[in-house]
């Protein structure tokens, strides 16, 4: 059973400049799963996202249309979409090209995602394209969403470094950026893939994107914790006027296509900076808790998460 933490912590101490809320876009059981290597069941990805919901979370990304053969933890998309269709939350899915998009609309999707590189290298390895073929290739897609009333989303990965080109000039971030939402997506995901960012590297890269007409409010945050730095990050990122950030339950994931990216922020790590800072999010930690300790028993091992551990008192769940 999870341990609820000592009464009273975290503290709640607000300070100033932080938005009064918090979004957090929850994406354990697509971003979180996908790159584990023995295939979680459908049932067990539903009732997942289901428990997630049921925390507090109001968007969970549930899964991506993406061909069988580059991710075969994600395969079941046509099984698992049907489940969720009681689930209180939001269900965006990835689509990476436009049979996705014909695959998600089919089954109702109402908000969708696409993803693109802010460096070559990653779009050759991720993509097998250019940059730029990557994004006319997204183009029609996010058009096509767009006339359906579709909500899209834009994933930009390596926006702080990329394994094999180090690091990635704002500029060229920015131009990448503003094509995505030039092309229509209503809101875009900064992806700090391999979790090299520091604070300031992410001022100064939201400081240029709201130079060059990208208003903050468009603005998700994407950390991994490679370095240890995903918290310091996200706080730099609020305190700039980011309200959207993404996180993973339990601290799952990392990057099939980056073998140095490591997990994504923890949404339980999360959540406890938040709540000491008196920043509303919804979310009930102690559910959140339990439910990735749950998952961490379905996958035999600890959960990543400092917080999870902390309010287990144990390595794992088994629920």
């Amino acid at each position: 059973m999870t341990t609820p933490a000592k009464p009273g912590l975290p503290m709640v101490v607000p300070t100033q400049d932080l938005p009064p809320r918090v979004r957090i876009y929850e994406v354990g059981a697509r971003d979180g799963l996908q790159n584990e290597k023995s295939v979680v069941p459908t049932e067990i990805k539903a009732e997942f996202i289901h428990r997630l919901a049921d925390a507090g979370l109001t968007t969970v990304e549930a899964t991506s249309f993406v061909h069988p053969k580059w991710v075969p933890q994600l395969a079941d998309a046509e099984q698992l979409f049907p489940l969720l269709g009681d689930v209180d939350a939001k269900l965006p899915v990835l689509v990476p090209n436009g049979r996705g998009l014909d695959r998600a609309l089919a089954l109702g999707a109402r908000s969708v995602a696409v993803f693109v590189s802010a460096t070559e290298s990653f779009a050759k390895a991720n993509l097998n394209r250019t940059m730029d073929e990557a994004l006319a290739m997204s183009e029609p897609v996010v058009a096509r969403a767009r006339e359906q009333k579709v909500h899209v989303r834009g994933y930009l990965s390596m926006c702080f470094g990329d394994p094999w080109e180090g690091p990635v000039p704002i500029a060229q971030v920015v131009r990448t950026a503003k094509a995505l939402i030039d092309m229509g997506c209503e809101e875009l995901s900064l992806g700090d893939t391999i979790g090299v960012a520091t604070p300031g590297h992410v001022l100064a890269l939201l400081s240029e994107l709201n130079e060059e007409g990208v208003p903050t409010d468009r603005i998700g945050v994407h950390f991994h914790d490679t370095y240890g730095q995903a918290l310091s990050n996200t706080l730099a990122a609020l305190q700039h006027g980011v309200r959207t950030v993404d996180a993973s339950a339990g601290g799952l994931g990392g990057c099939p296509y980056a073998k140095s990216a490591t997990g994504n922020l923890a949404t339980e790590d999360l959540v406890w900076m938040l709540d000491g800072l008196g920043i509303e999010t919804g979310v009930d930690l102690g559910r959140l808790t339990a439910t990735s300790a749950w998952m961490a028993g379905q996958l035999g091992r600890p959960s990543p998460s400092r917080t999870v551990r902390a309010l287990t008192g144990a390595s794992h769940q088994e629920q």
